[in-house]
């Protein structure tokens, strides 16, 4: 089993998986060993699907997550294993697709004001104004800001892109 781990480690760094990603996949597919007690080298398309329906019957996982898992398992057999793998036998569960919940002005109002300090109130400004993530917030500093194009550049954001997000007049006051 070390050996198979090493190969996909080396694998997903090839790739340039990021490291969230690449912890991600090698736990799923030691989980996936672990749940059948054998190596994953000497399962099978059969395995995965019993895997896949004991996911959903018995930990009772959200879609997104089997799915995650049955990604991490589909590299491992096509890119470390080199073995062949066929969608047909192992499809994707079918996603639900649920609507965000947008908060009235009034609440985010509310949200914001609530903030214990100016700094924590700025901080949720940021945040529901450009639709940054946390960590993307947290990596800012206050150079990035470009008052004259009202641009906040994220830097490295999901999926490792930059990308440039508006700067509201309000926010920049802040």
């Amino acid at each position: 089993m070390i050996r198979l781990r090493q190969m996909m480690l080396e694998e997903l760094q090839r790739r340039n998986y990021s490291p969230g990603t690449i912890r991600c996949y090698l736990r799923a597919v030691a989980d996936f060993a672990r749940y059948f007690h054998r190596p994953p080298d000497q399962l099978r398309p059969q395995h995965i699907r019993e895997y896949q329906a004991y996911r959903f019957r018995e930990r009772k996982l959200d879609a997104s997550t089997v799915t995650q898992k049955l990604a991490a398992l589909r590299f491992f057999f096509i890119q470390t294993l080199r073995k062949p793998w066929s969608v047909a036998e192992t499809p994707y569960p079918k996603q639900v697709r649920r609507l965000p919940l947008v908060l009235s002005q009034e609440e985010v109002a509310r949200l914001i004001n609530s903030a214990r300090n100016p700094f924590d109130q700025v901080l949720l400004m940021t945040l529901y104004a450009t639709g940054a993530g946390c960590a993307e917030v947290a990596r800012l500093q206050v150079g990035d800001i470009d008052s004259t194009r009202r641009v906040i550049p994220i830097r490295a954001g999901k999926g490792r892109e930059d990308r440039d997000v508006m700067l509201s007049p309000v926010l920049l006051a802040a």
